[in-house]
């Protein structure tokens, strides 16, 4: 029957051939930029170049002390003091590392200003990274512990300050009055890795704030790296029990915070706790679901447009069904056969908008919109638009075939009139 049902289909779109371009336009369009959109969601939280251990780290990157006595609050990224004297005495990662959030400064070459983005970082952030270093190597324990001002660039950094290809490496840097010299060279990653991403890293003990207070609150954030996936609760759990153990103080006299609030989390669950309280995997679900609610909120417009498209074939097809039914021709069966019809024309369509998104995408990685920029179609985004294809393919095919299966023989032979 199947063989039948495809049988019949390519000899209607390849007769109908205006209704059949027509749907194949509206239905690659919307796929290529669902297809575009998807892969750059996927970019954004997936693991990918540096961050090929995002997938076994959680994150502590805020830490939100409330009064709630006065309904007041304190929120922001966590401080020196408390990474030494609480995040890193745990036991359970296998490794911990911390960055400061990237800041940006004036740099000067041939009487050029170039703007820079420059972190701070400890030596364990190089290991639980992956960055390629072109020239040179990363600063390590021993640099910091002897207060060496060296750094790490990335190669648009170089190619700007010194000329494209020309080694850095040896060479020293002005940055906001203190001169480092350059040990290393990395590739660049996106700006959208924000964890990690930056032109210039310095080790943490030569900023020049003081990092000695005790405050909570300060610039850093903590990296986490487990064996994997199955630790995470562990870890969790011993942090859960460090932060019943810190001290609530405050050298404000007019805010006096007695609760503190900071999770060990995903890296989706991390980015989405400044918009939620709740916990790392709710906070996936949300964003998942908000996802797929944009997706079909996206895909119901043409769909609407293109169940407007199929009626009118519908009833350009009218006197056809008419003689279908006459001839004994079941109202399932010619249900059957229109929404066939409409998800191979879906699928088709999908097919060509993943060729087209090729292009896209290479124009996109290539064009410099996104520095360092890396989206790519992989399976799970190949898989994702098959499975919107499906859908849309019924979305917009089932009320066309409920219609056409409700048309009266007599009607049908009229024109549908």
């Amino acid at each position: 029957m199947l063989k039948n049902y495809l049988k019949i289909t390519f000899a209607v779109l390849k007769r109908r051939k205006f209704f059949t371009f027509i749907s194949l336009f509206g239905i690659s369009f919307t796929l290529l930029v669902l297809v575009v959109i998807t892969s750059f969601i996927d970019h954004l939280v997936s693991a990918g170049y540096p961050e090929i251990n995002r997938d076994r780290s959680l994150y502590i990157e805020r830490m939100v002390q409330r009064d709630t006595t006065q309904n007041g609050q304190s929120s922001g990224p966590v401080s020196m003091y408390f990474l030494e004297n609480f995040v890193l005495k745990m036991s359970t990662p296998e490794m911990i590392g911390f960055a400061s959030y990237p800041n940006t400064v004036n740099a000067y070459a041939n009487q050029n200003k170039i703007k820079l983005m420059y972190k701070y970082t400890d030596a364990n952030f190089w290991n639980i990274t992956s960055f390629d270093f072109l020239e040179g190597k990363p600063f390590n324990k021993q640099n910091i512990d002897n207060n060496d001002f060296v750094m790490v660039i990335n190669d648009d950094t170089r190619d700007k300050y010194f000329g494209k290809g020309v080694s850095a490496v040896g060479k020293t840097m002005e940055l906001d009055n203190l001169t480092y010299r350059i040990i290393g060279v990395v590739r660049g990653c996106p700006v959208t890795r924000i964890y990690v991403a930056s032109d210039v890293y310095l080790p943490y003990n030569t900023s020049k704030r003081d990092q000695t207070k005790k405050n909570l609150n300060g610039s850093y954030m903590a990296f986490l790296l487990a064996k994997g996936p199955e630790d995470f609760s562990k870890i969790k759990a011993e942090y859960e029990s460090i932060m019943r153990k810190v001290p609530i103080t405050s050298e404000d006299k007019w805010f006096k915070p007695n609760k503190l609030e900071s999770t060990a989390d995903t890296y989706v669950g991390s980015f989405l706790s400044q918009f939620t309280s709740s916990d790392g995997d709710t906070k996936k679900a949300y964003l998942y679901m908000a996802l797929v609610g944009i997706a079909l909120l996206f895909m119901s417009l043409p769909a609407i447009n293109l169940v407007n498209v199929n009626i009118s074939r519908i009833m350009e097809r009218a006197s056809e069904i008419g003689i279908r039914k006459a001839f004994g021709a079941s109202s399932k069966v010619l249900t059957y056969q229109f929404i066939t019809e409409n998800i191979i024309l879906t699928l088709i369509g999908g097919f060509i908008a993943l060729i087209l998104s090729v292009g896209v995408i290479y124009f996109i990685n290539s064009s410099g919109m996104i520095n360092y920029a890396d989206l790519a179609i992989n399976w799970k985004v190949f898989v994702i638009a098959i499975l919107v294809s499906l859908v849309f393919g019924l979305l917009s095919g089932v009320y066309p075939a409920w219609r056409m299966s409700r048309l009266q023989v007599v009607t049908a032979l009229r024109g549908g009139e």
